[in-house]
This record gives structure tokens, C-alpha cells and sequence, in this order.
């Protein structure tokens, strides 16, 4: 290794270790670095100093079962993910650079140069645009973790320094106010408005500095980051009622315990505890913010679904640390209530535009206005689904964090749902278009005008979930395995490499497969420890008859779905594991409390939820006048040149022409025989990407 990366390594590992006793003097003496190197090269422990890059890094988390791997320790080499990944590296990432480093739509980057006073200006956008920008910088860092861009780089760095030079003294950093008081705006403080989402802001600075610290070994960003989350400590010392209703949208406690985990810093843990104790200390909290009653009375998912699933994200990472059953009792009541009566078929939640909770209570008074929320137990409609694409995320973050707890394999059921339908289906196939909400319905024209565009476009005026969905992406790969000392856990299937290690020996496998398209996963041995070791591998829930072989031997073990299948032994190079998970076409229904699919059935292949799209009927026909066959023979189709190679189901439709529903709500069925259609159903994720189109999930059976 190169004299000068190894003093830059120690360096950075000097500036860990400082920032955990709340000190942020980087600076080494020679006298002090020269013998330490000396020290370390002779005892051969360089290769301990390599920088982690986990997304979530649990390997200290007392009350966690597994940890994951490094994002860069997982390679896609080819097929569904490594084609989404390339998309993102080429094409997302720059483009979203670009739209963030002008002034097109809005200025991102340019309000912390005019924030740090070296531009004139005001502030013009949504106040969680700093929290945008930190997921772009999160998700370009990922980028970096996995294929070294020099451009890239300097990017990030050109990013992170403006960001350094906008902060207050004092650790404040949130350009809305910021702006307004290089103006002379006496008004201007901070937490005066909870809506201000400075919190979220802070949040996602903090979990971006992480990821930063962790990849590029650098620790100017961590920096900036301690000196927020110092800041916040201070002001929430003691918090007021007041100062305890800026929790909307609580990316920060799910930053502020990673902060700690990357620094051990003892202060931070003690701030996320702060933050999630004063919660009860809310006067006439809501349900739209999950304060109207204590944490630990909360049974039922409420209120707005991007900072209801960010709290319960934010909770389960506080309970790996803590081990607080405070915490996990009202979590698993939530997360059942949320996949048995809330959630769609594709991962998503937030079922409504706007409503009122507690919906129907006899206490009007009590009443308040939700929106972009949960709604009632079974309140699934389908045309004017919200389902933000943030709260698929924030879905994916919760049940990633539940199952790092648990090591249950139901939860990275929920994850792989979210991640393939709800998340996919916030971006284009070309990576630069994106959508806010996520029907799964829609016809033209709309019965009721809604808001948000059916069709995905380049710039959102609430740009939270592009940047969102782009990170998202970009750390896929760390989602895919995790590991305990003696066993290795695959969750994700994908063509990819893994080179890791497991009680300290080097581990590499290669894992061979067409996944989602085809069922069968390979994985190839190429380098492992000697001694015994397990191999654990995902059964997802829907998946039934799934066998396992070891060098092409059976294994004689039942399989539940919704498990981990174990191999334990002594592995040598050249074995392999060979997982069979057969993925037919289903027909899926609803419980028959979901009004809006009653006598309708989706389609779901493996974890692809699909959909009827109107770009492949004959013109003229409307998604509304066919129905489906309850034996209906669905056969899986390789369309190359289609939609980024998806695999597409063909089969035949019925079709009854609805007629003039003009100034009509109801009327007899009209005596006329249906004629039969071939069609295609396309993934769900890939709709609205061949222009304006209607679409539907949920179609009704003959």
C-alpha cells in the first residue's frame, strides 16, 4: 500500500475515534503517527483499516441478530439488478446532478452558496430541499463505493464544501433560515415552524455524512455532521413542548444512531433516546404525525405513511441499540396491522390523498385532517391511491431495520415487495423520470382531478422521492447478504459477486441467476474459511415446492416459505448451492373487506406484481371493459427489446364494450356476449414508459 493512502487511512481512523469523545481535532503529531505506523505495518493490521461502506452498519449494535455487508463487497454483474444500477450510475446520478447544480427548477446546490453569503439570491423551493440534496450526495457516495469516478468525486466534494461553508458557527445548518437571516430577517430562527422539516433536513445530512465517512475514508462531511448533531443536543437539551413538535418526518433518528454508530460517540445515542422520549411530550399532537397518542400506546399504522414509516424505522434502529421493548412491543403490533389491513400488493402505503383520524370518531372535537396518509383498516382504493414513492422506501427502511432485529425472514418479504413494485415503479426505465404517487389504476380522463402527474416527468415540485429512489438503488447490493460470525445470509437474489469474510477468513461466491424471471439460484464457492460454516438462503413467502442441492445432491429438508433455508458444513472451493424456487403466474385476491378489489384478482409472478396496460390492447379497448378468466392460462414471455428485457405474461382477456356511460351511475347489464382479446401483462414497475397510457392491477373475473 502506498505510504501516503496509509497515513490518509490512519488519519481518518484518528478522526473516528476523536469524534466519539465529542472532539474534532483531526490533526496527528508525526511523533505520535510515525511509531503507530511503524506499529501497525510490522503487526501487519493495515488491512484492518479498510473504510466500511454498510448502509446500515450493525456489526457494534448490541441487540442485533446480523449485520450486513459492505455495499462495495457486492458486485451485480448482470441481468435485473446490475442493468438498474448502471441505469443509476450512468444516467440517474449525473442527471440529477445536473438538475440540482442549476437553476432550471430549482437551485439545490446554489442555496448553500447564497446561504454561505457568495451568491445573491433568495430562497426558492420546497423547505426539504437540503434533505434532497443529501440523498443525491448519499447516492452518488454509494456509486463511489462500487465503480470510482473522478468526476463523481468531485462532485460530492464540490457539493460537500459548500455545504461546510453554509453552516452556522454554531452547527445550525438549514438554508430556508438561514437565507433569511443573511437577508436581516429578524424573524428568522430556528424551529419556529415544525413544517420547516428542519429535523428531516438534519436527518438525512446526517446518514449521507456517514455513508460519505465510510466509502471515501474522508471525514470533512462527518464533520459537519457531528457539529449538527452537537448542535441539536445543546438546543434539545431540555426540550419544551414546543421544540418537541419538530419531529415531522423523522429521517433524524435514524440519522442520529448511525451517527453514533460511525463515531461511538455516547452523546448521540443519548440524543436519538431524547428525541424519541420527547415525542410524548407533545401538546394536541396528531395522527398525521404519529403524536396524538404515547409510542407506546400506538397499535395501528396512522397518518401521513412517509413519517409514519420513517418513526418506525427510526425506532427499530433505536431498539438495536438499546434493546428498548418499549420500542419493539408498539413495532411489531404496527408492522402486523400495516401488512395484514394497509398495505398494497405492491409494497406501497399510504392508501389516501386526504382524509380525517381518528376517522369516525364519536369525539368530534378530536378530529383532525390527515393527508398523504394510512387510512382505515382495508381502505386500499385503487384509482386514487396515493402511495407515495417515499413511503415505499420508507417501508423498505423499516422492515431492512426489523429484520437486522430478528433475522426473520417475513421481513425481507415486505422489503423484496416494496423494493421490486413500489420503489421501481417511482422511475423510468431510462433513469431520469419519476413519479410522486403510485395508483394502481388509471384511466383517462380521471373521474376527479387529482394531483400529481400519471406520467413520469423529470422534475417533481415536491423532489423528495426522485432523489429518494436514486439512493435507493445505488445500495441495493447492500440489502443482499448479511452475516453473523459462522453464517452467511442471502437475502436479495441477483446476478452479483461477493467477496467478504466470515470470522475474519476471506469469503467470495459468485451467485448465478435470471432473477426475477427465473427461480433457480446458483452460488459457486470461490474462496472460504476452513473451518465449518452455514449457508443460509432465503424461501420467500410466496414461494411453494422449493428444493435445495448442494454440488447438484438434493437436500433432504422441508422448506417453509417465508424462512431461511440452512446449509451447514464444511465448504470447499469449487461447491456449490443450488436454490429452485419455481415462480407460476398467480391470481392473487384481497380480503374481502378491501371493497374496491372485491371479485378482481392481481397478477404476481415471483415478487413482480403486473399490470394491464392499454398500450397492449387493440385501439379503442379500455382497461375498465375486460375481465379475466378464473382458470386463466398465463405464459411467461422473453420480451428482449421490451421495457429493459422484462419477462411479460401472454393470455387471453375477456371483453364486453362498456358503452355510453354519459350522464349514466346506473343501469342494467347490457344482454350482449363478450369476445375474447390476446394481451400481455407487463411488471407493474414498468408502466407509463411507452407514453400516456390507462393501467390497471386489479381486474375483474368472469
Amino acid at each position: 500500500m502506498n505510504i501516503k493512502i496509509i497515513i490518509r487511512e490512519l488519519q481518518s481512523a484518528k478522526c473516528e475515534v476523536s469524534t466519539r469523545h465529542g472532539i474534532h481535532d483531526t490533526r496527528l503529531h508525526p511523533k505520535i503517527l510515525f511509531p503507530i505506523l511503524s506499529i501497525l505495518v510490522f503487526a501487519g493490521w493495515i488491512a484492518g483499516l479498510a473504510v466500511a461502506s454498510e448502509i446500515t452498519d450493525t456489526r457494534s449494535s448490541p441487540y442485533a441478530k446480523l449485520h450486513p455487508v459492505r455495499i462495495d463487497e457486492v458486485r451485480w454483474t448482470e441481468g435485473f439488478w446490475a442493468d438498474r444500477l448502471k441505469t443509476c450510475r450512468d444516467h440517474s446520478i449525473p442527471a440529477m446532478w445536473e438538475l440540482m447544480k442549476g437553476s432550471k427548477y430549482k437551485p439545490f446546490y446554489q442555496h448553500f452558496l447564497i446561504a454561505a453569503g457568495e451568491l445573491e439570491g433568495d430562497y426558492h423551493g420546497a423547505v426539504w430541499n437540503d434533505g434532497d440534496f443529501y440523498k443525491w450526495i448519499e447516492a452518488a457516495c454509494a456509486a463511489l463505493a462500487i465503480a470510482p469516478s473522478e468526476e463523481l468525486a468531485d462532485a460530492v466534494d464540490l457539493a460537500i464544501s459548500a455545504i461546510g461553508r453554509a453552516q452556522r458557527d454554531d452547527g445550525y445548518l438549514h438554508t430556508p433560515v438561514l437565507i433569511r437571516q443573511r437577508h436581516g430577517d429578524s424573524t428568522a430562527a430556528p424551529f419556529q415552524d415544525r413544517n420547516h422539516f428542519e429535523m428531516y433536513n438534519m436527518g438525512h445530512l446526517m446518514t449521507a455524512a456517514c455513508l460519505h465517512h465510510r466509502v471515501t475514508g474522508k471525514d470533512e462531511f462527518l464533520k459537519i455532521a457531528c457539529k449538527t448533531a452537537d448542535f441539536l443536543a445543546t438546543t434539545f437539551d431540555h426540550p419544551t413542548p414546543e421544540l418537541a413538535c419538530n419531529s415531522i418526518c423523522p429521517s433524524h433518528y435514524m440519522g442520529v444512531v448511525e451517527l453514533y454508530r460511525t463515531t461511538r460517540n455516547p452523546r448521540y445515542l443519548h440524543l436519538a433516546q431524547t428525541f424519541f422520549a420527547m415525542r410524548d411530550l407533545v401538546q394536541e399532537g396528531s395522527d398525521d404525525n404519529q403524536d396524538r397518542i404515547r409510542w407506546i400506546d400506538q397499535r395501528e399504522a396512522v397518518g401521513h405513511a412517509v413519517r409514519a414509516n420513517y418513526l418506525y424505522a427510526g425506532a427499530a434502529d433505536l431498539f438495536l441499540e438499546t434493546g428498548d421493548r418499549n420500542l419493539w412491543t408498539p413495532l411489531e403490533a404496527i408492522w402486523r396491522n400495516v401488512t395484514q389491513k394497509k398495505m398494497y400488493i405492491t409494497g406501497a402505503c399510504g392508501a389516501l390523498y386526504d382524509g380525517a383520524s381518528p376517522d369516525g370518531s364519536p369525539d368530534q372535537a378530536g378530529i383532525g385532517r390527515v393527508h398523504q396518509a394510512y387510512g382505515r383498516n382495508y381502505q386500499l382504493p385503487n384509482l386514487t391511491a396515493h402511495n407515495e414513492t417515499c413511503a415505499s422506501i420508507g417501508n423498505v427502511l423499516w422492515n431492512w431495520r426489523m429484520f437486522l432485529a430478528t433475522g426473520e425472514a417475513r421481513y425481507v418479504d415486505v422489503l423484496e415487495r416494496a423494493l421490486y413494485n413500489g420503489v421501481l415503479a417511482g422511475v423510468s426505465l431510462d433513469g431520469t423520470n419519476y413519479f410522486y404517487v403510485n395508483p394502481l389504476r388509471h384511466i383517462e380522463p380521471l373521474p376527479t382531478k387529482l394531483r400529481w402527474s400519471r406520467t413520469r416527468i423529470p422534475f417533481l415540485t415536491s423532489f423528495c422521492c426522485p432523489p429518494n429512489v436514486v439512493r435507493t438503488i445505488a445500495e441495493a447490493g447492500g440489502y443482499a447478504y448479511s452475516k453473523t460470525n459462522d453464517t452467511l445470509w442471502i437475502n436479495l437474489y441477483g446476478a452479483n459477486t461477493l467477496s467478504t469474510s466470515l470470522n475474519s477468513q476471506p469469503l467470495r461466491l459468485v451467485q448465478q441467476t435470471d432473477y426475477p424471471w427465473d427461480g433457480r439460484v446458483h452460488i459457486l464457492v470461490k474462496e472460504c474459511p476452513a473451518n465449518e460454516f452455514a449457508i443460509k438462503a432465503r424461501i420467500p413467502g410466496w414461494s411453494t415446492n422449493a428444493s435445495v442441492r448442494v454440488n447438484e445432491l438434493p437436500v433432504p429438508i422441508h422448506l417453509d416459505p417465508a424462512s431461511y433455508v440452512e446449509v451447514r458444513r464444511v465448504w470447499q472451493v469449487g461447491d456449490s448451492l443450488t436454490i429452485d424456487l419455481p415462480i407460476p403466474a398467480l391470481l392473487i385476491e384481497a380480503h374481502p373487506a378491501v371493497e374496491e378489489t372485491r371479485n378482481q384478482v392481481a397478477i404476481q409472478r415471483g415478487p413482480v406484481v403486473y399490470c394491464l396496460e392499454s398500450c397492449d390492447l387493440p385501439p379503442g379497448v379500455r382497461v375498465q371493459e375486460l375481465s379475466i378468466p378464473a382458470d386463466a392460462d398465463l405464459t411467461p414471455h422473453d420480451a428482449s427489446n421490451l421495457l429493459g428485457g422484462a419477462t411479460v405474461l401472454k393470455g387471453r382477456l375477456r371483453m364486453k364494450p362498456s358503452g355510453d356511460w354519459s350522464e349514466t351511475l346506473y343501469r342494467p347489464i347490457p344482454q350482449q356476449s363478450a369476445q375474447e382479446i390476446e394481451t400481455q401483462f407487463i411488471p407493474y414497475y414498468a408502466w407509463s414508459n411507452r407514453g400516456l397510457s390507462e393501467m390497471t392491477v386489479w381486474i375483474p373475473v368472469d
